[in-house]
C-alpha cells in the first residue's frame, strides 16, 4: 500500500475495495469508531489481531497493512530499566574482580535468573543480569570449553530483552549467537526467539520466512530417533511459523505448521515437560500445541473453540500459559462470560502482576469489560490500576 502509516493504508485498501468505513466495520467486526480514528490519524496503531481482521475483510495480507508493528518500540520505563543490561553486552573491558567467577557459580546465577523470569520478577532480574553477562564472558575467556554456558546466558538475555521490547538489541544479540553456535537446540532457540521479536514488531512475512527456513534446516531426519531437545526446537520453530501465518491470513499454512508441530510433540511423548538442552527451559508437548491451536482460534475469531480447547489444557506457571490465559479472557468476554473473564485476569494479577502490567492485550480486554459495566467490582478497579487503564 502506498500510504505512509497504518491509517492511510487502510483507507487506500478500503477505497480500492469499494467499501465505506461502516461497511468495512460490519465486515471486519472492528468498530466503526476505531476504523475512523485510524484513517483520520487520531490513532496511530492497533493490535495486530485487529489489523488482521481489517485485512481479512479487505482481502489483503496483514503484512500489506502493517509497516511497523504495534509494539515496535520500548517505553521510557523499560528503556531505563534495561540500559545497564544493554551496556553490559557491549562492554569488553576486563573487570577488576576480587575473585574469578566459576562455571558452577555462573550456572547457579543463570538458574536464579530463569527463576526470576518465570516468576515475572523483572525489577530483580534487571539488577542481576549485568553481573551474569560479565561473569559468563570472564568464564569463557578463562576456559573456551565453557562457550556453551556463555551461549545459554546470551539466549536467556535475548529472550528477556524481547519480552521487554528491546527489540533491536535482542535481534543483534541473537544474530551473533546464531553465527557461532553449532548446537541444534541453541540454534533453534535463537531463531525461535528472533521470530518472536519479529512477530511482536508486526514483521509477519519476515518471521514466517525465517521460521520456515530454519524449521527445514533443523528438521530431524527421523522423528522416532530424534532427541527430545531437537524435537522441541523444531516444534517451536513450526509454532512460530504458524503464528506468523495465522496473523497474515494464511490459514492453510498455519494449519500445516501446527500439524507438523503436533507430530513433534507426539514423538516426544504424552504430556508436557521441560526438555533438557533447551537454554530457556521452555516446556513443550501436546498441551503446548493445544495452546497454540487456541491462539489460532483467537486470531480467526472463534472464541467458542478457544474455550473448548482451554478446558483440557493443564495450568502451569510459564509466560506461554499466561499468554494463553489472555486468549481465554478475550474469548470469555466475546462470549459474554464477563464474570469469568474478570476472574481469569484476576488470577493473572495474583500470580504475575509485573507481567500483566506489560500486556496491552489485557488492557484492551479489560477496557471492553469496563465499558459494559455501570459499576465496577473491587477486582476490576484493582486490575485497572495494574494495567494502567486510560481514563
Amino acid at each position: 500500500m502506498a500510504g505512509t502509516n497504518l491509517g492511510e493504508r487502510i483507507q487506500r485498501a478500503r477505497k480500492l475495495a469499494g467499501l465505506t468505513q461502516r461497511e468495512l466495520a460490519a465486515l471486519s467486526g472492528v468498530s466503526f469508531s476505531l476504523i475512523s480514528k485510524l484513517e483520520q490519524g487520531e490513532r496511530q496503531d492497533a493490535r495486530l489481531e485487529t489489523v488482521r481482521k481489517i485485512a481479512a475483510a479487505l482481502h489483503v495480507s496483514t503484512t500489506r497493512l502493517v509497516a511497523s508493528g504495534p509494539e515496535d518500540g520500548p517505553t521510557e520505563e523499560t528503556t531505563d530499566r534495561w540500559l545497564p543490561v544493554r551496556r553490559a553486552l557491549v562492554t569488553d573491558d576486563a573487570p577488576d574482580l576480587p575473585e574469578e567467577p566459576t562455571p558452577e557459580g555462573v550456572r547457579q546465577a543463570l538458574d536464579g535468573a530463569l527463576t526470576l523470569n518465570s516468576q515475572a520478577r523483572y525489577t530483580e532480574l534487571a539488577d542481576v543480569l549485568p553481573a551474569l553477562i560479565r561473569d559468563a564472558r570472564v568464564v569463557t575467556d578463562l576456559d573456551p570449553a565453557e562457550r556453551e554456558l556463555h551461549t545459554h546466558v546470551m539466549l536467556v538475555v535475548g529472550s528477556v530483552l524481547v519480552q521487554h521490547r528491546q527489540f533491536d538489541t535482542a535481534e543483534q544479540l541473537l544474530d551473533q549467537t546464531l553465527g557461532y553456535t553449532e548446537s541444534t537446540p541453541q540454534r533453534a532457540t535463537a531463531v525461535s526467539t528472533w521470530c518472536w521479536s519479529l512477530l511482536r514488531r508486526g514483521r509477519l512475512a519476515e518471521a514466517r520466512e525465517k521460521a520456515v527456513y530454519w524449521a527445514d534446516e533443523l528438521e530431524p531426519r527421523r522423528l522416532t530417533r530424534a532427541s527430545p531437545a531437537d524435537l522441541a526446537g523444531w516444534g517451536w520453530l513450526l509454532l512460530r511459523a504458524a503464528a506468523a501465518a495465522s496473523r497474515d491470513n494464511r490459514d492453510g499454512e498455519a494449519r500445516t505448521a501446527l500439524r507438523y508441530a503436533k507430530a513433534a510433540a507426539t514423538a516426544i511423548g504424552t504430556g508436557e515437560r521441560r526438555v533438557k538442552g533447551d537454554p530457556l527451559r521452555k516446556v513443550f508437548g501436546s498441551p503446548t500445541i493445544a495452546r497454540k491451536q487456541a491462539e489460532h482460534a483467537t486470531i480467526t475469531d472463534r472464541p467458542d473453540q478457544v474455550l473448548a480447547l482451554a478446558a483440557s489444557i493443564p495450568s502451569n506457571s510459564t509466560n506461554d500459559h499466561r499468554r494463553h490465559l489472555l486468549d481465554v479472557a478475550h474469548a470469555q468476554e466475546r462470549m459474554r462470560q464477563h464474570t469469568e473473564a474478570v476472574e481469569t485476569l484476576w488470577k493473572l494479577q495474583q500470580e504475575a502482576p509485573e507481567w500483566l502490567a506489560q500486556q496491552r492485550y489485557a488492557k484492551e480486554t479489560l477496557d471492553r469489560l469496563v465499558r459494559k459495566r455501570r459499576t465496577l467490582t473491587p477486582e476490576m478497579r484493582a486490575l485497572a490500576r495494574v494495567v494502567q487503564l486510560p481514563l
